[in-house]
């Protein structure tokens, strides 16, 4: 074979090789979705006091020392298409609720089911107001756990009730309190026909009314926009829960359900 005959091959398969190897390359940049890397890649929740901890999947307590399997290191999400599907993006009677950024959420407040820590009866509400979790009890020992935020009004009030009415994208009316720490919420005070229902209502989508002895408590258990505030304590409101939670919880909460805060 002559060498002119030779660098025409090697030539041909080089330029081949580099043909080939820009169609790859253009075929991955083309079929990026910019939006799902940016999303997949975002900053993760870390949480130092915590770090060196682990929580335990089949009952959510928290355990010291050195990992073992089946054990998720706090501040980092399990990784589950599961909660990537229930904190998704929804449309809601025409309200569209964003996503939920769970990956930047400590991994102790996601929805998930636990043992029963009160022993209360099924169907039962619990609010743990030390530890930020919200408890519907279930049969056989279970419950079904979410993280909640409380505000100034939410550490105010303690005790049994009952869930006396509850109501979809309610309309937000400010106590005379808050009215009175903050003047500007006037325009939506009950003589002013309150906030309209919407995403950046402060009641979210769901709202649970909780009475005692026939009364309103002014306590509140909702739905809230802010995500940032869910385990921790906040300026004002009363219990604020993912709107995708506490959509999740009003559809099992039956008519007059007991709730119990402590």
């Amino acid at each position: 074979m002559s060498s002119s005959a030779i660098f025409s091959r090697r030539q041909f398969l080089r330029t081949s090789g580099i043909a080939l190897a820009s169609a790859g390359l253009a075929s991955c940049t083309s079929s990026m979705n910019t939006d799902r890397f940016r999303q997949e890649t975002a900053p993760v929740f870390r949480n130092p006091a915590l770090e060196g901890r682990w929580v335990d999947p089949r009952d959510g307590r928290v355990l010291e020392g050195p990992i073992n399997e089946g054990l998720q290191p706090t501040g980092l999400p399990p990784q589950s298409a599961y909660y990537g599907d229930i904190y998704a993006a929804v449309d809601d009677g025409g309200y569209q609720i964003p996503a939920v950024p769970y990956r930047q959420i400590d991994a102790r407040f996601y929805r998930q089911e636990v043992s029963d820590p009160f022993g209360e009866r099924p169907g039962t509400i619990v609010v743990d107001t030390g530890d930020r979790f919200l408890y519907l009890i279930q049969p056989g020992g279970r419950a079904l756990r979410y993280g909640v935020g409380l505000g100034r009004e939410g550490f105010a009030w303690n005790g049994r009730g009952v869930i006396q009415w509850k109501k979809k994208w309610p309309t937000w009316t400010p106590p005379d309190s808050m009215i009175a720490r903050q003047p500007q919420l006037a325009r939506y005070s009950a003589s002013n026909g309150g906030m309209a229902p919407g995403v950046s209502n402060p009641l979210g989508a769901r709202a649970l009314y909780i009475f005692q002895n026939g009364q309103d408590t002014l306590y509140r258990v909702h739905g809230s926009p802010e995500w940032k505030s869910i385990g921790k304590a906040v300026s004002s409101g009363c219990v604020r829960m993912l709107n995708q939670d506490v959509m999740d919880l009003y559809d099992r909460v039956r008519g007059k359900a007991p709730i119990l805060v402590v």
